[in-house]
Order: C-alpha cells, then structure tokens, then sequence
C-alpha cells in the first residue's frame, strides 16, 4: 500500500496533498513547484521565444474532453525532484498559471483562488496518517512501549515527541533545547511518539498538540470555507454545500444526500473489489502454478538428460560388441592368409633347398674330365635337371592369397543415421509426406572466378534429411549432383570460365524425394583469374607476391602449376619475366595435374610447353623439339600462353607478338598452366587478360 500513498512529485508520503480534477493527488508544497506561470496576452505557444520555459498549445477544457490527448502543456527547466519530475521557480501570483499532473499530464489552468481552488483530500492525508503510525508501532514491537528521548545526558526520560525529518526522539525540554519551532527547524513535522499517538500528548509542527488519528476536522467547502459538504452533486462528481446550491452554481444539477452517495459508493467500491480479491485470487494459485511447473521442468529436465545418455552408452556399447565381432572377423581373415603365405614360404624353401643343392651337384659334374664316368651319369642328370624345371611351372611363384583383405564394411548408411540422430518435435496428424521444393535465396547465390555459392531454405514445416543440389554442365546440358546433405549453403568449384551453369535444389526425407526448386542461372567470370598452386609446387619453388610471383632455390629446373584448371573455352594469361641472368632456358605452357615437377616442363608426355633462351625458342612436349624460332626473352619481357580448347590449340607470344606457329595441335581433357624455372629466373603471373588483338581466332 506504500506505494499508493507515496507522491509522484517528491516520492515520499503525502503531506497535505490536494485532489487535482484528474482524480491524482500531489502535495501542497510540490504543487506549488510545478505550477507553471503563462505571460500575460500570450498563449502557451506564442511564449515560446521569450519565456524562459518552453510551452505547448494547451486546451483547458481538455480536463473534461472525451478526445483528449492527455499530454501536458509546456516542456520543462533542467530542475528536478527528488522523484525525477521536473520542478520550477515558485510562483508569486496565480493569474495565467496552469499545473500540469504528473501522472497523466493533463493541464488545468488556475484561477485567482490559485491552489487553494484544489480540495484537499483529507481522507489520503488520514490514511497516510493511520500508515505511519502503524509503521513506527511495528518497527518499535509494541505501542505499549514508552520511548526514551535520545539527547537527554542521564538517566533519559519518555519521549514526547519525533521529528520526522530528522528521525530523532524528544523529551520536551531537549525539543525546546536541540528542536525549536524557529528557523530553518520550524518546517520539520513534529508527532508524537508511537507510545503517545493515541494518547494525544506531544506537541507537532510548531510546538502545538496533535489530535488523534481518529479524531479529524469534518471537511470544509472550498467555496465556502465556513461550510460543511451536506450533498452530492450527480453532475459534478463533487460533494457541495447548501450554500453552492443556493447561488445557484449547482442549482439546476441532479444533487442527492451525502451519506446516501456515500454509502453506495461503498457498496460499489467493495463490489469491485470482490472481483479484485478473486483475480488476486487466481494469481496467487497461478504463482504457485508456475512454480510447481519450474521444479517439474528442472526435475524432468535431469530425467530426461540421464535417459539420453542411458540411450547413447547403449548404443555406444551395442558398436562396442559389433566392433569386437567385426575385429574377430578382421582376425581370421588375417589368420587365414598368414598360414597359407607361411605354408608356402616353407614349400618355396624346401624346393629351393633340393634345387640349390641339385644345382651345386651339377655343377661339380661338369668339372669331370674323365669322359666315360660323365656319360655314366649324365642322362639320368639331364631327366633330373629338366623334371626339376619342370616343377617351378607358372603359377607356383606367384603368391596363392594378396596382402588386401576381402572384407568390406559400409558405414556410410549408419553415420548418416547416427547425424540425423534428433528428437521428433510436434505430432503428425496425417503422417510424414515429402518435403516441398526449396526456395532459392536469390541474395544469397553468387559467383566469384570459376566458382558459384548457392543458399536455399526451406518453406514447408515436413521433417527434412538432407537437399541435393545439382548444376547442367554450363552448355544447357544434363544435370548432375553436386552436393548431397543437411547444409543450406554450399559452394562449388572448378567451374568454367565464361559459361553460364542451371541450378536446382530438392529435398528428401525418409518418405521420399521433393520437387525441384526453381533454376537459377549463375554465370562464372569471363576472362580466368587465378595464382601459382603453393600445393602441388615443387619443394624448391618459393612463391611471393600472394603466390603470383615464382622463383626457386635449386640450379635444376623445377615446375609449378596454376590454380586453375581448363577443359573449354578459350583463356590467355602472361608470364612477366622479372630476372633473368646467365641465359636460362625457362618453360611456360600448360600440363596435367600429375605431370613431372623436377624438370623442364615438357620432358615428358603430360607437359606442352615453350622453352626459350635469349636468342630462340623451341615447342617441347615428350622430350620432342619441334618449331626452333629465332627471337628469345630478357628481363622484362613478358610471355603470353594463348589456349583455344575449342579449336584445341596452344599458341605463344613474345611481348604480345605471336612467337612461332601455333605450337600443338589435338589438344582435349583437363589442362592447367604450368612454368619451370631454375635459380636464374624469376617471374610474375598476370591473369584476367583479353585475348590479344593479332591473335587468330
């Protein structure tokens, strides 16, 4: 209840707080300090430039306006109270002033009575009364304890007083000693102590006796102070006087007895208040709902975590027994081939035992010199020597079993369950059914050199395993899949430049495969960018410049390759020459992935090159020297590679002048360009080029 008797201009209890026509309360004292003065013969807005406070265009029948706003009249000063509301400069006269409510910001405008023109509200002013005194009762234990005043020297007497301000307890001599009712000291509220406040005994504000909580002044008319409220006015909602319904202000206005309205405004209040209690009520139980459902949640939630891990060591044990059957197996099989291989290392060993032997024996026959002992011998020997070729037949030294084990194990389908391991979520009314066509996200899919990003998602709530995306082959072609699983996202690479590829989605489930999305066209760069592959380069080339910049560190010829990789269309790239000393012969061109890297390019038959001097060239491909032309290269020049795969050329320039005849010819499959230099050399990749303009296409 604190909270409703607090003030919402200086956040502490009410101190004689008066009722503002918006039905909100404010102390007396702060609503003097929110009181707004409006210079006179200007409206609130026409004072904008001249006063020192900003105003808004204020109505001020708005108090009884059903279409109201509700927001305030003038934008306040930097001053505050305590409670965060802006305060201003007191007021010295109440002609053109107004004072906005700091609940609702409804303004009203005073009149020459100024705030006294506001009733007080004297039951608040009892309630917070009543409040504080049982505050202080309960923080004491009990009334019936006497308190003792806090400044008496010895042997301290009952209190007779408390200021509430200064949170200290008084006798009546230390009050009229410590706490005069003069000075900055007279504005502090006296009351009596807890023991005293039904008694009446004590002296407040100013040094006078407070009356008893319960004993107030009956309330007075504002119009007529001399008054006492008698009626009700229906139309108003305001008690009035006999006097206000005699001078006619209320005269015509439906009016009933004060303590019929009195009564059945009770009646209504604790009417509303049944509901009130009941909705209290129910939130109450709710709270207690919800808290038995949080310690339910925490429980099931250990219930549910030991389940799925009793879940997951059971099948983890399951593999563990199959692992050990599996390895039984793999044991055997090993068993198995090693006692044939060692049953035939023994029978190979005795044979090549009688053999050997044999072999030595015939030997020392041959030494013989006594012709008729020899040829005593001698046939039975040859039938011997040829029987014993005759038992090394094809097929006996061969090994009978091979070092590969016959087993096979696939467990691409129980990985893929074992990833698609999750909860079902939700119940299925008419049972699974595929899932529909994904939906392409357009601002997502690109393309970067000869690669493409494609991002999908999926629009459909039907559980899902995995998409499958394929691309046509670039020309308008067949489809073919290129990634199979759960990503949404997915980058492919090694595409051709200048082609334009098809792409689709589909998803799939356990009941089926989708529809294919829509395609999307994606077209890849038009000229090849790419640099020297640090992967597939010889361990003597060191690369530099973000690897398009190659020298090396051996005297021996040494390749490395591009990143890219051509199987049509048409590209053309250089190679800038950047040192060149001692007249080496460097190789450019193009070659297979796994052609030779540890010399010239071009020595053997995966490799079509031009290697060049400072005088002349030669076209080199399978160690074959063809086309010697005159003309070599310098620091400096620059060697372009001009490959036509659909015309299955390869050309070379010199400085952008074609160098020679086209060098070869039949060209087809998968080629990526290739350099070899030695320690002599060093040269830069310079890609993204058009084609040049003497070449012949």
């Amino acid at each position: 209840m604190e909270e409703e008797l607090k003030c919402p201009v200086c956040g502490s209890l009410f101190k004689d707080p008066i009722l503002l026509p918006c039905s909100h309360n404010v102390c007396l004292a702060c609503a003097r300090n929110i009181t707004v003065q409006t210079p006179d013969g200007e409206t609130p807005v026409q004072s904008r430039a001249s006063s020192d406070y900003d105003y808004l265009d204020m109505d001020k029948m708005s108090l009884y306006s059903e279409t109201d706003s509700g927001y305030g009249s003038y934008t306040p000063c930097q001053l505050k109270s305590p409670n965060g509301v802006r305060v201003f400069p007191p007021v010295n006269h109440h002609r053109h002033c107004s004072l906005t409510c700091p609940l609702c910001h409804r303004s009203v405008s005073l009149d020459e009575r100024g705030l006294r023109g506001f009733p007080r509200n004297r039951l608040l002013e009892a309630i917070t009364a009543r409040y504080q005194q049982n505050r202080r009762v309960a923080s004491t234990g009990s009334s019936s304890t006497a308190q003792k005043c806090q400044l008496c020297d010895r042997n301290p007497v009952d209190a007779t007083v408390m200021c509430e301000q200064c949170d200290v307890y008084y006798c009546n001599a230390c009050q009229q000693r410590c706490h005069p009712s003069r000075g900055p000291l007279a504005k502090h509220r006296l009351v009596p102590p807890p023991n005293r406040a039904a008694g009446g005994g004590g002296a407040a504000g100013g040094g006078g006796q407070l009356p008893p909580a319960t004993a107030r002044k009956p309330a007075t008319c504002v119009d007529h102070e001399a008054e006492n409220f008698n009626m009700y006015c229906y139309s108003c909602k305001a008690p009035v006087c006999m006097k206000c319904l005699e001078e006619g202000k209320h005269a015509k206005h439906d009016v009933k007895p004060l303590a019929v309205m009195w009564k059945q405004h009770k009646c209504q209040i604790s009417q509303a208040l049944n509901g009130v209690s009941d909705k209290a009520k129910d939130a109450k139980e709710f709270l207690i709902q919800l808290k038995n459902l949080l310690q339910q949640i925490q429980e099931n939630g250990v219930e549910f975590e030991a389940c799925l891990v009793a879940q997951c060591d059971s099948l983890i044990e399951a593999l563990t027994r199959q692992k050990a059957k599996l390895l039984t197996k793999v044991t055997k099989e090993k068993d198995c081939k090693l006692k044939v291989v060692r049953d035939q290392i023994t029978h190979c060993t005795m044979k090549l035992r009688q053999t050997t032997g044999m072999m030595e024996f015939c030997l020392e026959v041959l030494k013989e010199n006594d012709p008729s002992g020899f040829l005593q011998i001698s046939d039975p020997l040859i039938k011997r020597v040829t029987s014993s070729q005759d038992q090394w037949v094809k097929g006996a030294l061969e090994p009978k079993v091979g070092s590969e084990f016959d087993l096979t194990l696939n467990t691409d389908v129980l990985l893929q369950t074992i990833l698609q391991l999750d909860y079902c979520q939700g119940k299925v009314e008419c049972g699974p059914s595929v899932p529909a066509a994904p939906l392409l996200q357009l601002e997502k899919c690109c393309t970067r050199d000869n690669s493409a990003t494609l991002a999908w998602r999926v629009i459909a709530p039907s559980p899902i395993e995995g998409y499958i995306l394929e691309l046509d082959d670039g020309n308008g072609g067949q489809y073919r899949e290129v990634y199979v699983g759960k990503e949404t996202v997915c980058t492919v690479d090694g595409l051709h430049f200048n082609s334009s590829y098809n792409a689709r989605v589909k998803a799939y489930n356990t009941v089926g495969v989708g529809p294919y999305s829509k395609t999307v066209v994606l077209k890849t760069s038009d000229v090849a960018w790419f640099t020297f592959d640090p992967s597939t380069a010889h361990r003597d080339i060191v690369l530099t410049n973000d690897n398009q910049t190659v020298s090396c560190s051996s005297y021996d010829d040494r390749v490395v390759l591009g990143t890219a990789a051509f199987s049509k269309g048409i590209h053309y790239w250089e190679v800038r020459v950047d040192r060149y000393d001692n007249h080496p012969d460097p190789a450019f061109g193009i070659a297979r992935i796994n052609t030779m890297k540890d010399m010239m390019l071009g020595k053997d038959d995966k490799a079509w090159a031009m290697y060049v001097d400072n005088n002349r060239s030669w076209f080199m491909h399978n160690n074959s020297h063809t086309n010697r032309a005159e003309g070599g290269i310098a620091k400096g020049s620059t060697v372009g590679i001009l490959l036509d795969l659909n015309k299955h050329t390869l050309t070379f320039y010199i400085n952008k002048v074609q160098h020679g005849p086209t060098a070869f010819e039949s060209l087809d499959g998968v080629f990526v360009p290739a350099v070899s230099i030695n320690r002599n050399v060093q040269a830069t990749l310079l890609t993204g080029l058009e084609l040049p303009k003497n070449s012949k296409q």
